[in-house]
């Protein structure tokens, strides 16, 4: 049977077009017409990605490297023959990780062009206007590419969860799992000065799971591995429930390990609903990611709430300006409610402003323990002044947003998640066959971090929550 899918390396021109003039937009895993909703590409990270390295970290900046790294080694090449391209690598600055691979082509050629035109005999006259030219070109194709990155917000938060559900084998999910531990016990020390105590012993009981599914999907027989990946499937039910109860406790106590039990949820419906992948059951799979989606998104929404403070205006201060926008701010609204705009949101933010400026010592008395305690501010005797807990708060505003992002794109990746699935079912292919999917015949681009699957006409799928 013939699956009316393209996959590719490289990015469309008209789907760059679409992200491009906002007719289409990436939310999580999928590329989507921002009007109908309905998935036009689902984006999934190559194997051994260095993107998945970065996604470990939330306050790290992941950045979905797109194919066309190519066109960087050109401008190089160009530099080299003619010095006043030596501009394009600093005009280019970003172009190694945001390079759409049908602009890289257009970069190769005129490289190409050039070398013709010199074998030619044309003359070091001619080249040498010709390379003007290329200058000229290339710098275009570098603004084109910043412009299209603002679109598609290619350089965004980081997330724990990877583009595709097929990239979230149980490996992958025992790597997170072991991160978030690590980060956990890092915080053990300051939550102990506040007589609090970390239960880590379930963090043992959830990699058993882990191992126990690895072992009962390498199992010859069928009712040994479905024997096994049932008792697995027991334990992530336990580890849900128990992660669900601590992260509401958590948020409750506003505390700065909320984020961590959040994760350590969504790794958990995750690898039960993995599971159910693995044993082809794709009804069972899809309607615990939809239970999953509903748990995990409203304690996400709760988190936020509790990170955007008590005045959101905090975010829009200006020593923010060359840090947080009222742009970033607005993408953050629309999350919890998509109908907001720039003005709606700057329009909640008015008054917000205006009490900020009157009296920040009232802001700073407010912020939850998620953001800011004060046997974490170092001081004298008498402990820290409000200058020296405002100074510190100032300081971690930043990467507090850079959190919230991230639990928004933890939870938008997870939500796509579900078409994949919806997609499969759809099609008629097992989730084996989905797993398998790669260019029938285009050669990997170096440096190509994605592929990208197009369906013959666009989905009408979306998540549901």
């Amino acid at each position: 049977m013939t699956i009316p899918l393209t996959v590719t390396f490289t990015l469309a021109n008209w789907i760059a077009k679409g992200l491009q003039d906002g007719t289409l937009v990436r939310v999580g895993g999928v590329i989507i017409n921002a009007t109908s909703k309905h998935i036009v590409t689902w984006l999934r990270e190559s194997n051994n990605s260095p993107i998945s390295a970065l996604s470990s970290s939330p306050n790290n900046l992941l950045n979905l490297a797109f194919s066309g790294a190519n066109l960087v080694a050109s401008g190089a090449n160009a530099a080299a023959t003619r010095q006043g391209l030596a501009d394009v690598s600093g005009r280019l600055g970003g172009v190694e990780q945001t390079s759409l691979g049908n602009i890289a082509v257009s970069g190769v050629n005129l490289i190409g062009t050039v070398a013709n035109a010199a074998i030619s005999g044309k003359g070091f006259a001619d080249v040498n206007g010709r390379l003007a030219g290329i200058e000229n070109q290339l710098g275009e194709i570098g603004e084109n590419l910043q412009f299209t990155q603002g679109f598609l917000q290619v350089t965004t938060a980081a997330s724990v969860l990877n583009l595709g559900v097929s990239v979230m084998g149980f490996a992958v999910i025992a790597q997170r799992l072991n991160e978030l531990e690590k980060r956990l016990k890092q915080a053990e020390e300051l939550l102990s000065k506040v007589n609090r105590k970390i239960d880590l012993s379930f963090y043992a009981n959830f990699r058993a799971a882990i191992e126990l599914a690895i072992n009962a999907f390498t199992m010859v027989k069928p009712e040994n591995r479905r024997s096994s990946a049932l008792q697995a499937i027991n334990r992530f039910l336990e580890a849900e429930h128990i992660y669900t109860e601590y992260t509401d406790i958590e948020i409750e106590q506003k505390s700065q390990i909320a984020d961590e039990y959040l994760l350590t949820l969504s790794l958990a419906y995750l690898a039960e609903a993995r599971c159910y992948l693995e044993l082809e059951e794709h009804d069972t799979a899809l309607r615990r990611f939809q239970e999953g989606a509903r748990v995990i998104r409203s304690r996400i929404q709760k988190y936020v709430d509790l990170l955007l403070t008590s005045n959101p205006g905090a975010y829009l201060q200006p020593q923010f300006k060359d840090q947080i926008d009222l742009r970033r701010l607005t993408r953050i609204y629309q999350w919890i409610d998509p109908t907001l705009d720039e003005n709606a949101v700057f329009d909640l933010q008015r008054e917000n402003l205006f009490k900020m400026a009157q009296d920040p010592n009232k802001w700073l008395d407010s912020l939850p323990p998620a953001i800011l305690t004060r046997v974490e501010v170092q001081a004298g005797w008498f402990g820290p002044s409000q200058d020296d807990l405002k100074q510190e708060a100032y300081k971690r505003l930043p990467q507090v947003f850079e959190v919230m992002e991230s639990m928004i794109e933890t939870n938008r990746r997870f939500e796509s998640y579900q078409t994949e699935l919806q997609a499969i079912s759809q099609l008629g292919i097992s989730f084996h066959d989905w797993l398998k999917l790669t260019p029938s015949t285009e050669i990997k681009p170096e440096g190509a971090e994605l592929m990208y699957i197009i369906p013959s006409k666009p989905l009408e799928l979306q998540p549901s929550i």
